[in-house]
Parts: C-alpha cells; sequence; structure tokens
C-alpha cells in the first residue's frame, strides 16, 4: 500500500474512532452526501444526540412547506443528501405553462400544469429553496433515487433512467445519459429506476440492467463511458445502489438485480462479470441495499419469496471469485422488505416481514439471531433503519419513528412519536449536525435532536 494511502486511512480511522468514543460529550457532526450516508452503510457518526424524546417527540424546526410559501418538494419517495448546510432531494411537481391555443378564427393562450422531475436543493438550516431543476418529466408518483453530492456536481436519476449530473452551486445541467435509450436497459419489474448513483474516484456507476450493460461505469465530469459489464444473462435492475469491497487484491461492485442474477459482483477496473447468486431473490422487486464487510456479503430481499443470506467471497487464483453461501434464511425466517439493515460490530439490525418491520437483531457471523418480535412492531409497514449515538431510529411506513437501543442483548424500544407529515415514511431519515429529517410525501420536516 502507498504511504498516501496509509496516511488517508489512518486520518479516517482516526476521524471514526473520534467520533464513536465521544458519545455523550460534545456533539461531533458528519456530511450525509449520498444514499445510507458517506459509506452508504445508514451509521452516521454523530454524537451528543437526544437518548429519549419527549412523548410528542423532538421539537420541530422547520416545514419546508411552511417556510417556502406552500411550495412542495414534489412527490416521490426520494430520501436526503445534506453536505455543507444544503439539501438534495427530488421530486415531480407540475408547473404552469402558457401555451398557444386557437379557438375558431381568434388565436390565444391557455394556462396549463406541465408535471416535471426536479432535483431541488434548500438550506439545511431553514428549509428555504435555493433552486430547483428540471431533469426529466414526471412519471407515476415521483422519483425514488436520492441524489449523490460529489464536489462541486450532483447526481441524481429519474424514473425513465435520464441521469443527470448538475451543478451544486446553481441546478444548471452539465450532461445527462440515459440508461435504456443509451445502454438498453430495463428493469426488473414495473416501478422504474430507484438508484442512487455512485461515485468512486473519477468514475461514476450505475446499473441499466440490460444484458450487454448490466453495470456501468462513466467519467464522472463528462459521462463518457469507461465501461459496459456484459452479463450472463439478461436480468433488469433492481431497486438496490452499489457498494463497493475488494477481495484478494480484486476490487468490486455489488449490487441487487433481478431474480435471473439476484446478488452480483463486478470488477470495478474493468466491468468483467464477476459472480451471481440467486436464492434470495424475488421475482417482484429486489430492494435492500447489501451489506458487504471485506470479504463477506449480507443480502436480504422480501415480497414473500425472498429471504437472507451471509455469502463469503473467495478469490479463485485467476482473477475470478467464487461464492460461499455461509447461512441462508427463507422468507418466512428472515426478510428485509425494504427499509434496510445497519451492521454495527458483530450484529446487524433491521425490520423483519413483508410489509412489516419487526426489529431483529442478528450475529452476522454465525447467523444466529440474538433477538426479534414477531409479533409487533413500534410502528407499521415496513421500516427505514438509521443509527446514531448508540440508537436505532426506525421510521415506519405508518409515519411513526421509534428510537430504539442499539443493544445485541435485548429490544429496548425508548421512544416513539408520529410526526405530522403527509403520505407514508418510505423515505429514509438523515441526521445532520444534530437535526433529525424526515422527508415525507412532498415535504420535508427538521427536527432538533440535540441533547440538552
Amino acid at each position: 500500500m502507498r504511504m498516501f494511502s496509509q496516511v488517508s486511512l489512518f486520518a479516517l480511522t482516526l476521524a471514526l474512532t473520534t467520533a464513536f468514543t465521544n458519545a455523550g460529550g460534545p456533539i461531533k457532526t458528519g456530511d450525509w452526501p449520498q444514499w445510507r450516508g458517506p459509506n452508504r452503510d445508514a451509521v452516521s457518526a454523530e454524537t451528543g444526540l437526544l437518548k429519549a424524546w419527549p412523548k410528542a417527540g423532538p421539537t420541530l424546526l422547520w416545514d419546508s412547506r411552511k417556510v417556502n410559501g406552500g411550495a412542495s418538494v414534489g412527490a416521490g419517495y426520494s430520501s436526503l443528501a445534506i453536505t455543507k448546510g444544503r439539501i438534495f432531494t427530488m421530486g415531480d411537481r407540475s408547473v404552469a405553462k402558457s401555451i398557444d391555443v386557437i379557438k375558431g378564427k381568434k388565436k390565444g393562450k391557455k394556462t396549463v400544469r406541465d408535471g416535471s422531475d426536479f432535483v431541488f436543493c434548500l438550506d439545511a438550516q431553514t428549509g428555504k429553496e435555493i433552486w430547483k431543476s428540471k431533469v426529466g418529466p414526471a412519471q407515476g408518483d415521483g422519483p425514488r433515487c436520492t441524489p449523490t453530492v460529489d464536489g462541486d456536481r450532483v447526481y441524481a436519476l429519474t424514473r425513465q433512467g435520464i441521469l443527470a449530473c448538475l451543478k451544486v452551486a446553481d441546478g444548471a445541467i452539465l450532461w445527462q445519459k440515459h440508461l435504456k435509450n443509451d445502454f438498453k436497459g430495463y428493469m426488473m419489474s414495473g416501478w422504474d429506476y430507484s438508484e442512487s448513483p455512485t461515485i468512486d474516484g473519477d468514475k461514476l456507476i450505475c446499473t441499466p440492467g440490460g444484458k450487454e450493460a448490466a453495470m456501468v461505469a462513466l467519467n464522472k465530469l463528462t459521462g463518457d463511458v469507461y465501461w459496459k459489464c456484459q452479463a450472463p444473462t439478461g436480468a433488469g435492475a433492481g431497486y438496490a445502489s452499489v457498494v463497493k469491497t475488494e477481495v484478494g487484491g480484486v476490487k468490486q461492485y455489488i449490487t441487487l438485480m433481478g431474480p435471473q442474477l439476484g446478488v452480483i459482483g463486478v470488477d470495478a477496473e474493468t466491468g468483467k462479470f464477476l459472480w451471481n447468486y440467486k436464492r434470495i431473490a424475488n421475482g417482484t422487486a429486489n430492494i435492500p441495499t447489501p451489506i458487504v464487510k471485506g470479504e463477506f456479503v449480507f443480502a436480504s430481499t422480501g415480497y414473500r419469496q425472498g429471504g437472507s443470506a451471509l455469502l463469503k467471497l473467495v478469490p479463485t487464483g485467476d482473477g475470478g471469485i467464487k461464492v460461499e453461501e455461509k447461512y441462508y434464511y427463507n422468507n418466512q425466517e428472515l426478510q428485509n422488505h425494504h427499509g434496510g439493515m445497519v451492521m454495527l460490530g458483530d450484529h446487524i439490525y433491521g425490520g423483519h416481514g413483508h410489509n412489516e418491520g419487526f426489529p431483529f437483531c442478528l450475529e452476522w457471523k454465525t447467523g444466529k439471531l440474538t433477538w426479534g418480535d414477531p409479533d409487533r412492531g413500534p410502528g407499521g409497514g415496513s421500516a427505514a433503519v438509521l443509527y446514531a449515538d448508540g440508537r436505532l431510529y426506525f421510521r415506519y411506513q405508518s409515519g411513526d419513528v421509534a428510537l430504539i437501543e442499539a443493544n445485541p442483548k435485548a429490544l429496548n424500544v425508548i421512544s416513539r412519536f408520529r410526526p405530522q407529515i403527509g403520505g407514508n415514511g418510505w423515505p429514509h431519515p438523515v441526521i445532520y449536525q444534530g437535526r433529525l429529517y424526515l422527508r415525507g410525501n412532498d415535504q420535508i420536516l427538521c427536527f432538533d435532536i440535540k441533547a440538552k
């Protein structure tokens, strides 16, 4: 390893160690520049947070609709990227435009509503809209992608597969690609693209889903193609986002595809298809972003067809990878529908069940369930999960938000509340500078969760 890499690794390790060992002291904050945070693991380095909430919930600081004169952030299920004091999200918003009309022999103007996908940028302190940028036509009930911020650029993907690179400063579009038209991409099922783009060095990684381009690497500055991954078969893109790991000197990208492929690994340098594992894949929607730790991959899917498995990736010596299944749970035993899971030390926490968020704790190395509650959850429907400062934040489809102790020995629900926010609770919660941010169907709420 080069000295620069050693120094960088030491600095990162020191920063993370400081963040976690100072729990209970002055608040430590960190940016949240993409889906599930800096490392795509839903683990926040923030400390100095409330250990329990008042019965009515934390103090509401602002509602984006109220501070923006009733204007929404559009319909959609996009979560939030927050960095350097700015919030980035996506939504469908209809805008008024004037068109020419002819009635009889008279020409005139008519105002119509034009629905479009936008990337929104808001001030994280006040909730005020800074800019919005149209990136494509509206479709259905809004985009699902969480924008990815990298330096002075932000990247976003519409449901139709329009991939856009924009300026952080003002939302100006720098380049666009179309995953369907440019790469013959398609989804495994009909809810359209939901992935959040991955930035790795000078590359942008995303998953068109077609046989000739299951995954692609683009130049993040220009959109030019570095490589296209040819898969053994067409499968369609899943609803997960790409994560990175390195095994035996082979750096690779991992994600979920349709049932013909399931979990896949792709060589990060060449785009070579390395391996796949189908046993947990369902035919409806493979959603949770896999958890990676060195040579291990933990993946789970729902829809009463999937299940959960721990995989070990073993180098074959010729640049290839062999997959070993360490253990497997069927869909009745353990499945994460959507909402994701969090790995903390030797344990994984999340919600089990299709359209359920029954809390569970799994010893990931052995597959032993140390606790679980198959009969109830603090809220209804699936739960999006986030960790910060010794606590798990479960946000349920029903809108309920629960604070649960991150304790592998027992389930301890500390606090819960139901914020007044429209839509369901699918968008994942985010913590930034001592504040809890919740995205609703067309608005964002900001709560003060700093310890007093």
